[in-house]
This record gives structure tokens, sequence and C-alpha cells, in this order.
């Protein structure tokens, strides 16, 4: 009962006690009386209560209004009745809006609302605390099967000329060592990440407000942003293979550039709202984006559900759109097979991913359409024979088909996997390792915390998708924000990941058993701190974005053993350290 209702019910009960010692004196007094003055009496009595009552909501009403400010105490004069006051001091949830529990984060640990499912795996009976597949990740998954399909020869090679062999493929090593950042690079949250194919210290990025950032992070200090590229979310970028200066971006403002990476002067390719904005309704973002180098094809897929191809050669679009998922739905990416480049797999928002002949591309015309739960983030094959391929749906879950010609009616496993979220954050998608020659491993950023010596940390997870098995976890304490964009480098082993506006370089810890060895090979995280982390007068750090960031649960970061400052002049259209 709240506190107003319990107030009004002690006046009531008072004022009622005392009338029926009254009553109970002027009863012993008088002999006798009719059934009728008995009647009368006990509707006198009701009438006298329901007073009561509201005398007693008079006195309730007028200690809040006491307090009230005068302009408060005007206006509800004005208004004429005043209304009622409630106060709760009791808990209420903020999920299911009950009372008696409470939901959200105690500290560095997020205590679940237990009216809901697991917040994890979607199913009742527990909470995220006790899920059975945070505690075992492979829990419930099922492993990929050996098949045993070798001949007398491959016995004798293995008995007798293996063991000769060394080994091609070098042991997996995890980047699981920061080595340095570039400290709110961007002006707002990273969106993609792209390594150059041909420098392989230069990284590339792009953010929510479409600014494109290329950053040499062996020199640290040799950064340029290009910030006339496009007017809102750089989605997807893709370099040339034919000429590694030529970057392709998609834009949510529903434009294709091609841009030198060397002078920063780009030209449109394809622009989907020519008239300008008409409102929501007609306007086209795009998302996804691939290229064929064998024909030479720029493939786009918009937020209506349509393909686009576009002649790399002449720059000019091929044929009419055609519509690959529902209508009015978002293709939120495209891939083409790199064994097969004329298969494209495409994702969507329809809860759908659809493998597609680009050779026969006609509606309703997918060679397979793999449904989800969810929208769909991203669908991948595998990097060396493309028979594999690894989607990322919102229902946290990781899909896997081990063979694309198999049946495809359901997936080969399912891994679950905390990549559900709600807005303000860059969708999670799941990668391969293109290092990796067994196709088994693929990197995500993790939406759940851990506990970290009391601070919530989002790690980065490398998972082994034939098992299911969590093979490592990748954070720092240094980083306390998501980081849902991350790309692992095509020959080195390092890893890259865009948390919030910055950017962080990841390597293998030095394994080394002599001390003294292991002592000079260690180095001091180093971070730069760009131009939109410069305090202000009030300060305040510029260019915030609080509305996009990637935040954790405490929102501060550690500061670095060793930090170097540098400031980025901001030109037309480009700024270079």
């Amino acid at each position: 009962m709240p506190p107003t209702m319990a107030t009004r019910a002690r006046f009531v009960y008072t004022r009622r006690r005392a009338d029926d010692e009254d009553e109970d004196e002027q009863q012993q007094e008088i002999s006798s009386s009719s059934s009728e003055d008995d009647q009368e009496e006990e509707e006198e009595e009701e009438a006298e209560a329901s007073d009561e009552e509201g005398v007693a909501e008079e006195e309730v009403a007028e200690e809040p209004a006491a307090r009230k400010p005068p302009a408060a105490a005007a206006a509800a004069g004005r208004g004429g009745r005043k209304g009622p006051i409630t106060i709760s001091l009791k808990k209420v949830c903020k999920v299911c809006k009950k009372t008696g529990h409470e939901a959200g984060f105690k500290g560095a640990v997020y205590i679940d609302c237990p009216m809901k499912p697991c917040f994890l795996c979607k199913m009742p009976g527990h909470t995220t605390l006790t899920c059975p597949h945070r505690v075992a990740m492979e829990h419930g998954v099922i492993p990929a099967p050996r098949r045993n399909t070798n001949t007398s020869l491959d016995y004798v090679f293995q008995s007798q000329v293996k063991g000769k062999i060394s080994m091609v493929k070098p042991r997996f090593l995890v980047p699981n060592q920061l080595e340095c950042g570039n400290i709110k690079f961007h002006q707002r949250r990273v969106t993609c990440l792209e390594f150059h194919p041909t420098k392989n210290n230069v990284l590339l990025s792009g953010d929510k407000k479409g600014l494109l950032g290329i950053w040499d992070y062996v020199k640290l200090h040799e950064k340029i942003t290009y910030d006339s590229v496009h007017s809102c979310i750089l989605n997807t970028m893709k370099l040339d293979t034919a000429n590694d200066a030529v970057l392709y971006t998609a834009s949510s403002d529903g434009t294709i550039r091609s841009t030198d990476l060397d002078t920063g002067m780009g030209s449109p390719l394809l622009n989907l709202n020519p008239d300008g904005w008409n409102g929501p309704s007609t306007w086209r973002m795009i998302y996804g984006m691939d290229l064929n180098a064998e024909k030479g094809l720029l493939l786009v897929a918009d937020s209506f559900g349509f393909l686009y191809l576009l002649d790399r050669r002449s720059k000019e679009r091929i044929g009419q759109p055609i519509l690959i998922h529902k209508k009015g739905s978002k293709v939120t990416g495209l891939h083409c097979n790199p064994a097969q480049p004329e298969v494209l797999l495409s994702s969507g928002n329809d809860h759908f991913a659809r493998i597609w002949d680009t050779r026969k591309l006609e509606p309703k015309s997918a060679l397979a359409s793999l449904a989800h739960g969810r929208v769909v983030n991203s669908g991948y094959f595998s990097p060396r024979s493309g028979s594999k391929i690894l989607t990322t749906c919102q229902d946290n879950r990781i899909r896997v088909w081990d063979y694309i010609f198999g049946d495809l009616e359901s997936p080969s496993r399912e891994i679950v996997h905390s990549h559900d979220f709600n807005r303000h954050l860059t969708p999670f998608k799941a990668e391969w390792d293109p290092k990796d020659y067994s196709e088994t491993v693929a990197v995500i950023g993790r939406y759940i915390s851990e506990n970290h010596n009391g601070v919530a940390l989002h790690p980065i997870d490398f998972i082994d998708t034939s098992t299911g098995k969590l093979l490592a976890e990748v954070m720092d304490p240094d980083i306390t924000t998501i980081s849902p964009v991350n790309k692992l480098h095509p020959q080195d082993d390092i890893l890259a990941t865009g948390s919030s506006r910055s950017i962080f370089i990841w390597k293998p810890k030095n394994d080394s058993d002599d001390p003294t060895e292991e002592r000079t090979s260690q180095k001091v995280k180093e971070y730069v701190y760009s131009s939109g982390s410069q305090k202000k007068a009030n300060g305040k750090r510029g260019d915030s974005s609080d509305d996009d960031s990637d935040g954790g649960s405490d929102g501060k970061n550690k500061k670095a053993k060793k930090t170097r400052f540098t400031h980025t002049a901001k030109g037309k259209g480009k700024s270079k350290a």
C-alpha cells in the first residue's frame, strides 16, 4: 500500500475509534432503541465516515502542498482541483516495472530481472550469471564430425612422409596484449575498419559522421583524416584489387564513392537520393557492398531490399535494381565467395541470409534461404575455400554452416554469444581469421561485461567455430568501453579494434622463458590523443557524442603509463598529423 493510502487509513481509523467511544457512552445512557433508530444510526455513521475520509484526504494533501514552491502552488490554484500525490519508497525494477527487486549494474556486475528470460540465451529458468552458455560457451554445441575419407596412399603418407615435413601452418597466436591506441581519433563512433593490402602498417577506418581515417600504427603519429567523403555514417569500405590507392565506400547518405587515398579526391559512383531529403519513406541508405574482382563488378544493396550492379571501369550502373530481400527491409551485408566470386551471400533484417548466383539474378531466385530468429547483422563465406558460412544474428546466436553444397535447412551448429544490443552501437559481426588455414577461428566483440578487479570490461572473443569453444578473451583495464568493430590482419598476428571513437592495436604477448629478454621486450603502451580529445576552456572535451558512444558501465578510462600528444590541423576536407 502506498504511503498516502496508509496515512489516510490511519487518520480514518483514529477518528472512527474516537467516535465509537462517544457512541458507546451515549448508548449506555439510552435504555432502549428501536431497530429503525439503529438503522438510521448506521446510515449516519457511514455518512460520517465518508466525511471523515474526505477530511483525512485534505489533511494529507495539505502536507505536501505546504512544501510546494510558490510557482507550483499558484499553478495548482489556477488549475483548480489538486491532483493526488503518491510517493513510493519501494524498489522498482526498470525492466518489468514491478516492485520487490531491481535489475541493472551493481558495481561491475549486471543483475538480471528474475521475471524475464536469460539475456544471453533468451531461455527462461535462470539468469545470465548462472546461464550454462556463459559458464561454457560450447554448451549444447554439436562439434563438427571428423570424416574418415583417407585412402591407403594417405596412410602411407602419414606414416612415412609427413613426419619428415615441417608444419607449414604456424601455431595460432592470439593478439592479447594492447600495443598502442589512437584515443578519440574520430569525431563519432567507429563503424568499420580495414587493413591496407600492401602497406602492412596502415589501417583505414570510418565513423558515424562519414569521416575516413588513415593511420600508420607503427609510426604512431602519422595519420590522415578526410572529413568530406560522406555526410553521414560510413558503413562499408573496400579497396580496389587492381589499384590499392583507390577506396570504395558505402554510406547511409545513399552514395557510393571512389576516393584516392593519396590526395583525398573522390568521385561519386552511385547516388540513390538525387532529389535530396524527402522524408524517411523515400530515403535510401547503403549498408552492404562487395567487389567482384574477376568481373570488375561492384555489388551494392540498399535499405529497401534492392541490389545494384556497378561497372568498376565505366563507373555506370548495369541493368535495373533487383529485389533480393523482403521489400522495404534493409540489406545489412554482402559477401562474394572467394573461390567462386559469382556466388553471393546477402544478409538482411528480414531474418534471412540468402545465397545467389549473380549470373542469373532475378527476384525470388535465391539458391538457398537461411532462416534466422532475428535481424542478421552479417554473413561471410570462409576466407580460403569459401565452403563454409558464418552469420551473426541479433538473437545472440552465431550460426555456422560447414558445407554450402550440403543441407542448408538448418545450421551445422549454433553458438550462443552475447552481442544483442539496443542502439547507439555499431552492430557486432563475427569475422573469420584470414590467416587460419583450417577456417575455424572467428573473432567478435562481447556485449555483456565481465568483472575484472571491480571494473566492468567487455572482452573480445576468439571462438573455435567447429566446437563452439572459447579460445581466448582479449581485454585490457584501460579499455572500459565496448568494442563492436574488430578486424584481424591478413598476414600478421595483429588485431585492430574500434571502441567508441578510439582505435586500438593488439599483438601477442611474448612467451619467452628468459626473464631478462621478457623485460626488454615489454613495451609500454603508447597512446596518441587526437584533436577530438583536446580540452576546451570549460573543461569539457570537444566533439563529444554521448548519444552513440560505446560506453561501458562506469564510463571511466584509466590513464596509460606513457602518453604522447599530437594535434591534427584540419584543412579543406583533409587533415594530417
